[in-house]
């Protein structure tokens, strides 16, 4: 089987140093796309950039915890807590959903509105994924396929990540619980005629990938796998934004080290991106 690794640098556009991170591990570095979050408050921006550079595959990081939605906070009522914003994370908007609480046309309602605001951006979309993977919960995945398919997105990630040993406990046991979410991703996906990663690598170690760490996880890539990375420069105004932990510059330097490249090269691995979008409404 063939060896191709897709590197995707998460949230650009949240952030400027995440854009900016972003962008110059593709000029300088192996990133061969990245996804943009429609929420983010420097979309502007980062759009403004990711114009100048056509051959960086751009996505949607499609959005529901963490930020302010798009839509007007009635229209998106359940998607939503008292004040308008979004869930905090991961872990409330799952204890949501798994109550019943989450209604799915609220979920298609505020997805397509990031969607059409990214388009209307001037970008190209050629793969969706979610923040904190929130796309591959059933039901969700089901609306973020039917959105795929209508705006003739090509690629669908699904995270169902090759580890190696020494991940902490619980960091396995959830990343193992996404890999059942993801494989499932991924036959629907497919199904569809979408195409889709076969796995991930990164996702364990989100935001302390160092060049050890990304060499470490090179045999682990086998057919179609995808990097998910987290480049950002400015770290120190990162760090006071977002409190992840995440070594931003330090990811971002990783990725842009020739020894990366090397090791790619002396592994047979092909940096690839994922296909351009089927001719239809978003060409």
């Amino acid at each position: 089987m063939s060896r191709v690794l897709i590197v995707t640098a998460d949230d650009v556009g949240l952030h400027r140093g995440t854009t900016l991170g972003a962008v110059a591990a593709y000029e300088r570095g192996v990133v061969t796309a990245c996804s943009v979050v429609a929420v983010g408050r420097e979309l502007h921006h980062a759009a403004e950039l990711l114009r100048g550079q056509p051959e960086l595959a751009v996505g949607a990081h499609l959005t529901l915890v963490e930020a302010a939605p798009l839509s007007p906070p009635a229209e998106v009522a359940s998607l939503v807590t008292a004040d308008g914003a979004f869930l905090p994370g991961f872990a409330a908007f799952v204890r949501r959903y798994a109550t019943g609480r989450v209604r799915l046309a609220h979920v298609e309602i505020e997805l397509r509105r990031q969607i059409e605001v990214l388009l209307g951006e001037g970008l190209e979309l050629v793969h969706l994924n979610g923040h904190q993977h929130l796309h591959v919960l059933p039901g969700i995945l089901e609306v973020v396929l039917r959105l795929a398919g209508e705006y003739r997105i090509g690629y669908v990630r699904a995270p169902v990540d090759r580890r190696p040993r020494g991940v902490h406990v619980g960091r396995s046991l959830a990343v193992g619980a996404l890999a059942r979410c993801g494989r499932r991703a991924g036959r629907l996906a497919r199904a569809r005629g979408m195409a889709t990663n076969d796995a991930t690598i990164g996702i364990a170690g989100a935001g302390h990938l160092g060049v050890a760490e990304i060499i470490e996880l090179l045999p682990l890539v086998d057919g179609v796998t995808e990097l998910v990375c987290h480049p950002g420069l400015d770290g120190v105004s990162l760090a006071a934004e977002f409190r992840w932990g995440y070594e931003w510059e330090a990811e971002t330097a990783a990725l842009c080290d020739p020894a990366v490249r090397s090791a790619l090269k002396a592994a047979g691995i092909a940096l690839a991106r994922p296909p351009r979008p089927r001719r239809g409404r978003n060409t």
